[in-house]
């Protein structure tokens, strides 16, 4: 199964496209940009707590027979925090210490 490829930072809805290299992503696919990790969530997920890697791209030519971007198409749906700042900033505060993979 291939990553959804969310469009959208979940914190702040800047567009992440296929090919963009400021997109991270946890480990359950929740999406955000750069900015909003290092900033805003201090690389701790506030959905799940884990931390943040950089987001894979898609390539986008086809170089084997079914594979790419135009066969398995970035997601479409926009996906928005349910947390609001001041809950993320309490929440990463209890746990932005530990290393993720100590989490």
């Amino acid at each position: 199964m291939a990553l959804q490829l969310r469009p959208n930072c979940e914190a702040c809805d800047k567009d992440l496209p296929p090919h963009a290299a400021d997109a991270r992503i946890c480990s359950y696919e929740c999406t955000f940009c750069a900015g909003c990790v290092d900033t805003l969530l201090g690389n701790v997920c506030p959905n799940c707590g884990g931390g943040f890697s950089p987001r894979p791209i898609r390539p986008a030519t086809v170089r084997r027979p079914g594979v790419g971007l135009p066969h398995q198409p970035a997601s479409t749906n926009r996906v928005h925090l349910k947390w609001d700042h001041e809950n993320i900033a309490a929440f990463t505060a209890t746990i932005r210490a530990i290393p993720p993979e100590e989490r």
